[in-house]
């Protein structure tokens, strides 16, 4: 295929982090993989994926400033960049930097919001003219959440993560998340609840209820907040029930695990509460803390100046 001359030649897309206002781990599927039913929402710390185009080579060359992620086909930047050009035939090269400001291994859906940067960025650098839905088709192949991120800011999430519904979450809040400073696996923490639960809780009519609708309030999600993984996650690791306890203390609306962890977040009304609320934690020096608003848009890019 002839290699693409498109206009612009280098993109910068800003790709958030993500919370779980509310997330229920459902029935096992035949696949071995767990039901899930969500309602994520994006939040305003964000990494930075940078890709331009190099029409002089074939390959894709990633740098990235966090010295202990692999920055090879193992990443899931370039895991996304190689689907994109596969599925679409084309013979170009990339040098992608990778700025990275979201703690990894934390349920903050990093990686998979630098996947779905990645897809995004080369959507509009190769003019493919994908729908979010062709998008995020690519993006399932990578990671359970990265369909999501192609349909923020806020959205239900089902089945293993490829069925996104986006919802109007009418408003803003400013959130507080406290990581701190360990990760906790995936893996253990959804065989640590199948362990410890006797058995599947269906979900509730309040859930039931939201799932039907396609625009509501932070108070009626804020009213319906659960996460399933807390009692496993608790019970292995005390601090994170403290900080939990702690953000309620401060003012928050709710406090969860966001994901499996081990980043917890408080919901506040108002970045002043937030900030004062941020302050009980600066003597910890094992945590990273942020304060940030909830996004109110999808991913958004800067188109980069030819050099």
């Amino acid at each position: 295929m002839i290699n693409p001359r498109p206009s612009l030649s280098e993109i910068t897309v800003f790709a958030p982090a993500k919370i779980n206002v509310i997330l229920r781990i459902l029935d096992r599927r035949p696949d071995g993989f767990h039901n899930l039913w969500s309602i994520m929402q994006t939040v305003s710390l964000e990494d930075e994926v940078q890709i331009r185009l190099r029409p002089d080579r074939q390959d894709i060359q990633l740098r990235c400033d966090a010295t202990h992620l692999a920055a090879d086909r193992s990443n899931l930047v370039y895991r996304a960049a190689a689907e994109v050009l596969e599925r679409t035939e084309q013979s170009i090269g990339l040098d992608i930097e990778l700025r990275k400001r979201i703690p990894m291994g934390a349920g903050l859906g990093g990686g998979s919001s630098d996947a779905a940067a990645t897809i995004l960025g080369l959507n509009h650098l190769l003019q493919l003219k994908w729908s979010p839905e062709k998008m995020a088709e690519a993006g399932q192949l990578l990671g359970s959440d990265v369909p999501f991120f192609l349909f923020a800011p806020s959205a239900f999430v089902a089945g293993r993560g490829e069925t996104v519904r986006p919802v109007d979450v009418e408003g803003e809040r400013w959130v507080v998340l406290v990581n701190p400073g360990f990760g906790v696996n995936t893996k253990w923490a959804y065989q640590e609840l199948a362990a410890t639960r006797a058995a599947v809780t269906p979900l509730s009519p309040v859930h039931r209820e939201l799932d039907r609708q396609s625009r509501m309030s932070w108070a009626h999600v804020v009213a319906a907040a659960e996460n399933d993984f807390e009692a496993p996650v608790f019970a292995a690791h005390g601090k994170l029930r403290e900080i939990k306890r702690n953000l309620l203390n401060y003012g928050a609306e709710i406090a969860l695990l966001s994901g499996s962890g081990a980043t917890v977040f408080g919901l506040f009304a108002d970045e002043a509460r937030a900030r004062l609320a941020e302050a009980q934690f600066v003597n910890e020096k094992s945590m990273k803390v942020f304060v940030v608003p909830t996004c109110t848009g999808p991913l958004c890019w800067r188109e980069n100046p030819p050099r």
